[in-house]
């Protein structure tokens, strides 16, 4: 079973992140967080979304 909702330690592996702090900036850039009972989750769509909205396309000069 797969699960929609990841730990934070969980997001940056499924992202590719090596370090809490690159985490931290996307969440602060628009990254939602579900925060219920003192436990915080971040959706796989929610990470998803974000990325392709923060996608960069190279252009030839």
């Amino acid at each position: 079973m797969t699960t929609e909702y990841l730990s934070f330690k969980q997001a940056m592996q499924y992202i590719g992140f090596n370090s809490y702090d690159s985490l931290r900036k996307a969440i602060k850039d628009g990254l939602p967080v579900i925060q219920f009972n003192g436990s915080k989750r971040i959706s796989k769509t929610a990470i998803d979304e974000f990325m392709k909205a923060h996608t960069v396309v190279a252009r030839e000069k």
